[in-house]
């Protein structure tokens, strides 16, 4: 019977695959040192794999439904340059079909829906097919708001609308809060208008899912953990994105492209660094916000590129929670523990890992943000 079903062959590819992923971070060059980032190895192989499980096995183009993805509020939803601010949802696509989404504001800052082709099954995106954000939107008295994409615009509609290509596949909400915590996420639906096909669970198509499950975690772990060793590396930090050539420092930031690699958004600008950071140490960042832009925020990752849920501790900031100096700059001071400056954020205890800027609808491109690494009991406390 286990020779018959080609679902069996690809279940045990899957199981297999598993166990080689633990290579990525338990052995050679990119092998992590520290009992936390084996720790947040294992828990950053079962958080691909649910999401993987999620994007792959159980959804139906017919019947699409938002699966959550990033949350500030669950652990295993933590992943792949996450938010703390911010909720992400996925749903795929059959190229061939038309929706329709909607649904209602509430409390968000700032959010979008961004389409994304699927170069192979299992691969990640190198394409966008087309973007949708609030700016975009019409809303109702109590901040409804719907428009359409797909293969075929609906007679007599002249609003926002996203024509899919051939090779689309997906795609991801953002939905930004100027406090999770306290703030009402978008509630977000969406329909097929096209009639459903019958609910099937085929063999070949199982097997295929298992199949592009593996292949995408197999590329995350291209990525991570990051190789973040010995201050004086000039590493790689990641794929898809300008990275620094060297730890405690940050690269230039700069626009994504409509061909990217992975799920970036096309109107956000990206700053990306690196941090080592001893337990009496601090890293002082500074930059100056551009004249316009609708949302920006800051977080530092673990090696795994994914953060803390939102009630951890204060382990990012955005434009509605950071503190100007005088002259309009903004200095960030990150370190291990909680420190006393209106702008300081933790890493809880982790040592090595990235820092993420992100900057949505903004005029222009920020400078270079400063970077300088001091002794905690040296860092600023006050804004100057």
């Amino acid at each position: 019977m286990t020779d018959t079903w080609e679902s069996t062959a690809a279940w045990n590819e899957l199981l297999s695959g598993l166990g080689e992923l633990q290579a990525a971070f338990l052995e050679g060059d990119r092998a992590v040192t520290t009992e936390t980032g084996v720790v947040n190895g294992y828990r950053m192989l079962a958080t691909i794999l649910g999401v993987g499980l999620d994007i792959y096995l159980y959804p139906e183009t017919s019947r699409p439904v938002w699966v959550d993805t990033v949350t500030p509020f669950r652990r295993d939803r933590r992943w792949g340059g996450d938010n703390t601010d911010a909720a992400y949802a996925f749903c795929v696509f059959d190229p061939e079909r038309t929706y329709r989404v909607w649904g209602k504001r509430n409390d968000s800052a700032y959010f979008s829906v961004t389409v994304y082709n699927e170069p192979a099954p299992g691969a990640w995106s190198d394409k966008v097919i087309g973007v949708v954000n609030d700016s975009d939107l019409t809303f109702d008295a109590d901040g409804g708001f719907s428009f359409y994409l797909g293969a075929n615009k609906p007679d007599g509609y002249d609003g926002p609308w996203i024509q899919f290509t051939p090779d689309t596949a997906a795609a991801l909400t953002r939905d930004y809060q100027a406090d999770p915590l306290t703030g009402v996420p978008v509630e977000w639906q969406i329909e097929c208008l096209d009639e459903p096909e019958p609910v099937t669970r085929s063999d070949a198509a199982t097997a295929q899912a298992l199949r592009s499950t593996l292949a995408w975690m197999r590329t995350m772990f291209m990525i991570v953990p990051m190789t973040i060793k010995e201050r004086t590396d000039s590493d790689r930090l990641g794929l898809g994105h300008e990275t620094p050539d060297g730890v405690n420092m940050v690269a230039e930031p700069y626009r994504v492209p409509d061909f990217n690699f992975g799920w970036s958004a096309t109107d956000a600008t990206y700053c990306f660094g690196s941090y080592d950071l001893e337990p009496d140490e601090a890293l002082v960042l500074t930059y100056t916000p551009p004249n316009s832009f609708r949302f920006w925020n800051f977080m530092p990752w673990t090696e795994y590129m994914a953060g803390h849920n939102a009630a951890d501790g204060k382990t990012s900031l955005n434009n509605h929670t950071a503190v100007k100096n005088s002259d309009g700059s903004i200095t960030i001071v990150v370190a291990r523990t909680q420190l006393a400056h209106p702008n300081a954020v933790t890493t809880l205890d982790n040592q090595r890992g990235m820092l993420a800027f992100r900057w949505f609808l903004a005029d222009e491109v920020p400078g270079k943000p400063t970077v300088d690494l001091v002794k905690a009991a040296d860092a600023p406390v006050a804004l100057t």
